[in-house]
């Protein structure tokens, strides 16, 4: 039965590390026209990243069993230049007329959106499939 726990285990990290990239990736989203934050300037966008243990670490019996999974490093801010766009009429402009937009391409965030979206089913069909296989083991022994 441990190595039933291990697995939800592990699937549960998977799953809560693509919830956040998704939330992320939402805030980006929200954000794409945001000119003025707290911090100064445009939003940045933002990425997480994860950490996990090498495969052939995972490999051994020992690290099966005290494996964890993935889990946020940390969020990282990406610090490319901000979007300069022409539109004089904008409470942020320049004197020139150019208001610096965020640094987040729609595309990009769809596409990373999707991935998310894809990884967490896939750990969703996992932890579904763990699960079977704990219940057949149960009936096998009565």
């Amino acid at each position: 039965m441990a190595d039933f726990l291990t697995s939800f285990r592990v699937t549960a990290s998977g799953l809560a590390a693509q919830r956040l990239r998704l939330n992320i990736i939402a805030e980006n989203v929200a954000n794409a026209q945001t000119t003025r934050t707290a911090e100064g300037g445009p939003y940045k966008r933002k990425d997480p990243v994860f950490a996990a243990k090498p495969f052939n670490e995972m490999l051994s019996r020992e690290a099966v069993a005290g494996a964890t999974g993935v889990s946020v490093e940390r969020v990282h801010v990406d610090e490319r230049p901000d979007r300069m766009q022409y539109d004089p009429s904008h409470p942020d402009a320049n004197k020139d007329g150019y208001v610096a937009m965020p640094n987040i391409d729609m595309v990009t965030e769809m596409v990373n959106m999707m991935s998310a979206s894809r990884s967490y089913e896939s750990n969703v069909s996992v932890l579904n499939a763990s699960k079977a296989m704990a219940l057949k083991a149960l009936e096998i022994g009565r």
